[in-house]
């Protein structure tokens, strides 16, 4: 087996630059779900089934993507088909999405037409995100893996950051943020626009400037042969998961509380953010979608601190050290958030949050992708390792009414119920072995 060789800076670069436009769109969606929903006339303890659509997509869509496109050779390559289909679908989906309250359908119907969005613009964005960390895992070098995820978490972050702001920056410059009842503002429309199209020039820029192996390029860097396509072609689910290494479990673990913890902070922040700082539960209200503006800056926040501690992540000698205290650190940022009242107080738990997040987009996949060399199957068990993050996104949206009922039904201190799924999340890194 030839040794893959070192990539230069652009070329890693290039590897992940559609992930911006993907981030962008999936920013979006993480900032303004639970205020589209709650605007369209939601109940606050039926917010998070909404939340069931885009992690149920994810664990359907991206192992089908994984193994499909690890039989897939054409002239555009094995993944940058997936990652083009899934980003033309996503962009007419977010076209659509924000106007459901704006066809003059009634509440439940809005509803409904919105659900059916949100399914397809989920599916689509997870086609479109898998194929960039398969890239990496096929083209990427171990020496250089690190910096290549760690590039694309840059990247990430930077797209969360632009998508984050959008609403906060299309009313600061003039466009409405209020609506009639039950219809979403045009800033938050226009976001999902302009995000919208600068997701597919930036996927048609990757895609232009990426070259994928053909199959016996693929075969001399990553040894495979023979017995190992006929694996590739009789291989299944069940039995990939029995053959997984320890790691792919034991990260999938702190996966369990990590993913759990974020998706309770996307579903509750607006209403908690309302309800601290500008003291509403009314999504009618207008302090209500003022709330919702601010929450994208304070994730766009999130994403910076994500971004410098990123940065200092690789100063750590002890990558489990460097886990563990980064999940501690975002669970004293939420545990910061219901005690803050004023709005920019609350860029301080959001840059410790951000800690967290530095730590969750790039440790779990560089352990699992180092365990998984010489096992094959690069895509296949990458979008099956993706079910660590969607199964504890659909358990926590599932039992995320009754926690709230539970926590006195204000949605601030489901933030201090984040943080605590973080310290057990930071506890069980310790039953990972390198």
């Amino acid at each position: 087996m030839k040794q893959k060789p070192n990539l230069p800076f652009w070329s890693l670069w290039n590897l992940s630059f559609g992930f911006f436009g993907v981030q962008i769109a999936y920013a979006l969606q993480s900032a303004n779900i639970s205020r589209i929903f709650a605007t369209l006339g939601a109940d606050p303890h039926s917010l998070s089934y909404f939340w069931i659509l885009p992690p149920l997509m994810g664990i359907l869509v991206q192992p089908i993507v994984g193994t499909l496109s690890d039989k897939t050779w054409t002239r555009w390559g094995r993944r940058i088909p997936y990652l083009f289909v899934g980003a033309a679908v996503a962009v007419l989906v977010m076209c659509l999405l924000p106007n459901s309250g704006s066809f003059g359908l009634a509440v439940g119907a809005a509803m409904i037409f919105g659900l059916i969005a949100l399914m397809f613009l989920d599916t689509s964005i997870n086609m479109a995100m898998q194929p960039f960390k398969m890239l990496v895992g096929d083209m990427v070098n171990e020496e250089q893996k690190a910096k290549a995820y760690s590039i694309q978490s840059f990247l990430c972050n930077a797209g969360s950051v632009v998508g984050f702001l959008f609403p906060f920056f299309f009313t600061w410059i003039g466009i409405s943020n209020v609506a009639e009842k039950g219809v979403v503002p045009d800033s938050v429309i226009w976001s999902f626009y302009i995000g919208a199209a600068i997701l597919i020039l930036c996927v048609i820029y990757t895609t232009s400037k990426v070259k994928e192996w053909n199959p016996q390029e693929y075969a001399e860097y990553n040894g495979a042969n023979e017995a190992n396509e006929a694996n590739e072609t009789d291989g299944n689910w069940i039995t990939l998961l029995k053959n997984a290494p320890s790691t792919f479990w034991k990260v999938g673990l702190v996966q369990f509380f990590c993913w759990a913890a974020f998706l309770y902070m996307w579903n509750y922040t607006t209403g908690a953010i309302a309800e601290t700082v500008w003291d509403t539960t009314d999504p009618a209200s207008e302090n209500f979608q003022i709330a919702g503006n601010w929450v994208g800056v304070l994730f766009a926040v999130q994403a910076i601190g994500s971004v410098v501690w990123a940065a200092i992540l690789p100063q750590f000698r002890n990558t489990k050290v460097a886990y563990a205290v980064s999940l501690l650190i975002g669970a004293v940022g939420f545990a910061m958030v219901p005690f803050l009242h004023d709005q920019y107080m609350q860029f301080i738990p959001f840059v410790l949050i951000g800690c967290a997040w530095a730590a969750m987009l790039a440790m779990p996949f560089t352990f699992v992708t180092n365990a998984l060399q010489g096992y094959g199957h690069m895509g296949a068990y990458l979008g099956l390792f993706n079910g660590t993050i969607c199964i504890p996104q659909i358990v926590a949206a599932l039992c995320g009414g009754l926690v709230l009922s539970l926590v006195g039904s204000h949605q601030s201190t489901m933030m201090i119920v984040s943080g605590v799924l973080l310290v057990a999340g930071a506890l069980s890194v310790s039953v990972i072995k390198k």
